[in-house]
């Protein structure tokens, strides 16, 4: 399964990344790229602990991030 990683930039100057996939996977950084790394790690953590609990269906057994 491949997720979408959107990245914006706020009005106060921080970033914030979301994988739409998702919802209520954001992460802010200091730049794009920081808030991407932190929203992918988070995405991670969220997939885990679905096969931790057998939440995750076959898809989730092959991941990769997409650039929305």
């Amino acid at each position: 399964m491949t997720f979408t990683v959107e990245v914006e930039q706020e009005d106060d100057g921080r970033w914030i990344a979301e994988v739409l996939e998702l919802p209520g996977a954001l992460a802010y950084g200091h730049s794009p790229e920081e808030a991407k790394a932190k929203v992918q790690a988070l995405a991670l953590r969220i997939i885990a602990d679905r096969l931790d609990h057998a939440e995750a269906g076959p898809d989730l057994l092959s991941i990769s991030f997409a650039a929305a």
